[in-house]
């Protein structure tokens, strides 16, 4: 397939879009694995069942231990990265399939990186609004395309 074929069919912005967002999620658990190993380390020392155990009953305040284990779990498994990763592989799966994502996918994900650019100054948030303005665009491509402007 050529790549002017490619561009036109929305392709290529999907592919893009999709290969920003997997980058994005991977690189936060790397850089968190790099930071944090040790932390990460001792979930699996511990066990992993509990490893950051949620405390229901309010009892008292928590350890400086306690929030740095939670904080680990958060910027880690808990947070957008994993998601990120599984859309990001959806949307390059469908991209390659020729199956039009929906630019609401786009929208929601560019707005979301937005706030959190917003709220995180400096981040790479802001990468992520890229990448659903790509998504925007390929699935304003393919709508042009089905509708036979292009």
């Amino acid at each position: 397939m050529d790549a002017g074929r490619n561009v036109r069919t929305g392709r290529a912005p999907l592919r893009w879009g999709s290969g920003i967002m997997i980058v994005l999620g991977v690189g936060h658990l790397t850089l968190l694995a790099l930071m944090d190993g040790a932390a990460i380390a001792a979930w699996a020392e511990r066990g992993l069942w509990a490893a950051v155990p949620l405390d229901l009953a309010g009892g008292a305040e928590p350890t400086a231990a306690q929030l740095q284990n939670s904080l680990t779990f958060w910027a880690g498994p808990g947070s957008f990265s994993v998601p990120l990763v599984l859309l990001g592989a959806l949307v390059w799966h469908l991209a390659g399939r020729g199956v039009p994502v929906p630019a609401w996918v786009g929208w929601g994900t560019a707005a979301w990186c937005v706030v959190g650019g917003v709220l995180l100054v400096p981040s790479p948030y802001f990468l992520g609004a890229v990448a659903g303005l790509l998504i925007v665009l390929g699935a304003r491509r393919a709508r042009l395309r089905e509708s036979g402007t292009v």
